[in-house]
């Protein structure tokens, strides 16, 4: 019997979670929710489309269900609202609010006897995975996290949300020195401006003040204060041609000592070379709701985290196959 599978959202990641679950032998995918008219919407795979508020109504016929909104507004207040009724995936990723959010979520899934799994994706996610692992292994040793070179849809937004700006993409790009220095074990002390930079492809309104603009972005509190930011003014038509696509990834490292005297020095590097920041996530995402079926099924009920769950609990095939294939 395959994992009956729903998404609510249908932005780039929404996409994205369609795309994998029909790759996905194991699941099929049964509805689409969305607070947009479900007439104005064609999607891929032909999956029925419903208002998001019939969500409640189709309890019975979902096993999972993945939510594509977004860390500001949606997650906070949609996740622990569906989790009281169903098993949820979320890929909530401010990370100073985690831990808050989990709280959240873990009361409801538990009044519910259901299975939450939050802060899915690659970071918070796959990257917290090897921070761990690093940690676990080389206790005494640095963590050095570098994200890029990619287009961060954040920034990018931050960026549209200026007067005068059409539209925008933000790369975010580790600097080589920095890289190269922990590459070497040299376990260097960097502060946010010498461990990346930043590059800002603009489309500005006919007649705006671009010294302004590019003022706020430059000045802009945590986004890009912090950061050496370049911005360079283009037409609408040089953004669509070179900049459609949303690549992106980064590379975690763990530079550490073993032996009695520190003799011996190691470097762990988990490096993601992604093309598309969405359609990896969403694989991500899907994983993790074949493992949130798995509990559910088990009697398990809370929230988790990627940090809780056994890794052969996302693998569609069993222990046994997994034992012949993978140790």
């Amino acid at each position: 019997m395959r994992i009956k599978v729903a998404i609510a959202g249908y932005g780039n990641l929404g996409r994205g979670v369609e795309a994998a679950v029909k790759r996905s032998e194991d699941m099929e995918l049964v509805a689409l929710f969305s607070r947009r008219d479900p007439a104005s919407i064609k999607t891929c795979t032909g999956v029925p489309v419903y208002k998001m508020e019939q969500a409640l109504e189709m309890r019975d016929q979902i096993d999972v269900l993945i939510l594509c909104g977004g860390s500001a507004n949606d997650l906070p207040e949609q996740t622990p609202a569906m989790a009281a009724h169903f098993n949820v995936i979320d890929s909530f990723d401010t990370h100073a609010k985690i831990p808050a959010h989990f709280e959240k979520v873990d009361e409801a899934s538990k009044k519910a006897g259901k299975i939450s799994i939050i802060s899915v994706g690659w970071d918070p996610g796959m990257f917290s995975l090897n921070r761990l692992y690093g940690q676990a292994i080389l206790p005494h040793g640095k963590d050095y996290t570098f994200w890029g070179r990619g287009v961060s849809q954040g920034h990018s937004d931050a960026i549209r949300r200026i007067e005068g700006v059409r539209d925008a993409r933000q790369y975010t790009i580790p600097l080589e020195e920095a890289l190269q220095k922990v590459r070497a074990g040299e376990n260097p002390d960097l502060s946010i401006r010498e461990k990346h930079t930043r590059e800002c492809f603009v489309v500005a309104e006919e007649g705006a003040d671009l010294a302004r603009i590019e003022r706020e972005i430059v000045t802009m509190p945590n986004y890009f204060a912090d950061y050496d930011t370049t911005v360079h003014f283009i037409s609408q038509e040089e953004l669509d041609r070179d900049h459609k696509g949303i690549p992106h990834g980064g590379m975690v490292f763990r530079s550490g000592t073993t032996g009695l005297e520190d003799a011996h020095h190691h470097i762990i590097e988990y490096r993601l070379q992604l093309d598309s920041n969405p359609e990896f996530t969403a694989s991500v995402l899907v994983a993790y709701a074949r493992a949130a079926y798995r509990l559910n099924q088990r009697g398990e009920k809370g929230c988790k985290t990627v940090l809780d769950i056994a890794p052969a609990d996302l693998h569609p095939a069993d222990g046994a196959a997994l034992r012949a294939s993978l140790l």
